[in-house]
């Protein structure tokens, strides 16, 4: 909500007329910064004119910056990037590409090439680049440069990393290793060697940059905890240290969004926390944020549409989601699930929907059970397409494009994601190690490595 003692200015678009809060213009759009602060005779005008541009984009545009999420048209997602080139709107690019999905990548692709929003262009080619088996059919409308542009670039890879504690170099142990899974063989290969002193058991570890870091972890009987972090940056196959925590935390949840890693809850002396801490990459210190609602270790975090949700958990079998608004530093309730489980849940993002997945009550607890909650409809649906593993139950999970990528040791299953249902697609060689894992996405350069074992 606009404050009443903030200036508004009349800005007409084609025939329509807004009426706007112009420190909101100045804060986000580089155009107007330049034209109010140019001490030109517009600057002082009544109304300003803008020419050349839809009212359909500027709406659109004052939707995003007053804290709007709408889901656009293929024709209003053409008025957006443009009014975003011709006004210089970074905060509404940075929204078209947490909003990239299936159905947008093409046309998003082509309009920022057309309109010069590099950013935007590069993540669309990303995304087509990983959906490519998918989209290969509609893919024609491309000009060549384009297509050229997409195939030169490297698509991801599903990647995983087992629970391991800290070892001495005379104990060294070979099953201590990240990998992935070369789908083209369908073997899992050895990409990195964790650190010596680094531990993924009851560690946070979350990727960024095309980098995996890794915070927190025990080792020993007692629980001693890693207060020293790790950092593998998959381009240049390099570990480095970073500081950890100024509250030492095991079990605890790491997510990255922007240019910070989150800390979010986790352990210390067997005691569940509230303190949630972000690390900023640049100037590689932390700081306390926002504590959570309530004491969370191991908290399932998702990001969807560029924010970052949590789901915490209440006895009697109550999940609650909640979004965390790094603008306002706050914790906001956004949806509870009332629904009986035993002993784990997880939860994983597609475009505007949140998958809440869980094992069953305690006489089956082997089945994975699903929810989906909309943020859009702001509705929850039990999804049909459940699934049964007589191997074990899958609370890892991870999502290219349109396809979940689920493992255990047996089994690595990809479900096609499709309207409100979860359809099997192909069954992997399962990952080659036992004990629990997690698992994330990576841009790894084309180098053969050795197959895991």
């Amino acid at each position: 909500m606009q404050s009443p003692l903030a200036e508004r200015v009349q800005v007409r678009v084609e025939e329509e007329v807004f009426y706007v809060d112009k420190a909101l213009l100045v804060e986000h759009s580089e155009y107007f910064r330049a034209l109010f602060q140019s001490g030109m005779k517009e600057s002082t005008q009544k109304e300003i004119r803008i020419r050349d541009l839809s009212a359909t984009g500027f709406l659109i545009m004052l939707k995003i910056l007053e804290g709007g999420y709408p889901t656009l048209s293929c024709e209003e997602n053409l008025r957006a990037v443009e009014c975003a080139a011709f006004l210089q709107v970074k905060a509404m690019a940075k929204y078209l590409i947490n909003s990239l999905n299936s159905d947008n990548c093409i046309i998003l692709f082509q309009a920022a090439a057309m309109f010069g929003l590099l950013d935007l262009f590069h993540s669309a080619a990303l995304y087509i680049r990983d959906s490519y088996a998918d989209l290969e059919e509609y893919l024609d409308c491309l000009s060549p440069e384009l297509l050229d542009y997409v195939e030169s670039l490297i698509p991801s890879t599903f990647v995983a990393v087992g629970a391991h504690t800290p070892t001495y170099e005379f104990l060294e142990d070979l099953s201590r290793t990240i990998c992935y899974l070369d789908e083209e063989k369908n073997i899992w290969r050895t990409l990195s060697c964790l650190p010596l002193t680094a531990s993924t058991f009851l560690a946070g570890i979350a990727m960024m940059d095309n980098k995996i870091y890794i915070v927190g972890g025990v080792y020993g009987y007692n629980k001693q905890i890693v207060d020293q972090s790790f950092c593998y940056d998959a381009t240049a196959d390099s570990w480095s240290e970073f500081p950890g925590p100024q509250q030492l935390r095991y079990d605890v949840t790491l997510t990255a969004h922007g240019d910070y890693l989150y800390a979010i809850g986790g352990e210390f002396e067997k005691t569940p926390l509230k303190s949630v801490e972000k690390f900023n990459v640049s100037t590689n210190a932390w700081s306390f944020i926002s504590d959570l609602p309530q004491p969370a270790a191991a908290a399932p975090c998702a990001q969807a549409m560029g924010r970052i949700f949590v789901c915490l958990w209440k006895p009697l079998d109550t999940t609650i989601i909640y979004e965390y608004e790094p603008r306002k530093d706050e914790w906001l309730s956004v949806s509870t699930l009332n629904r009986p489980q035993s002993y784990g849940h997880c939860m994983v993002a597609h475009r505007d929907n949140l998958y809440i997945m869980r094992n069953g009550p305690f006489d089956d607890f082997l089945r994975c059970m699903i929810d989906c909650y909309n943020l859009t409809t702001k509705q929850w649906i039990s999804l049909p397409g459940q699934y049964m593993n007589s191997k074990g139950a899958l609370f890892t999970a991870v999502i290219k494009g349109d396809t979940v990528y689920t493992v255990n040791k047996m089994l690595t299953l990809l479900y096609a994601i499709d309207e409100n249902t979860w359809k099997f697609k192909k069954e992997k060689a399962g990952f080659p190690r036992s004990g629990s894992l997690q698992t994330f996405l990576l841009r790894l350069p084309r180098t053969n490595h050795s197959i895991a074992t």
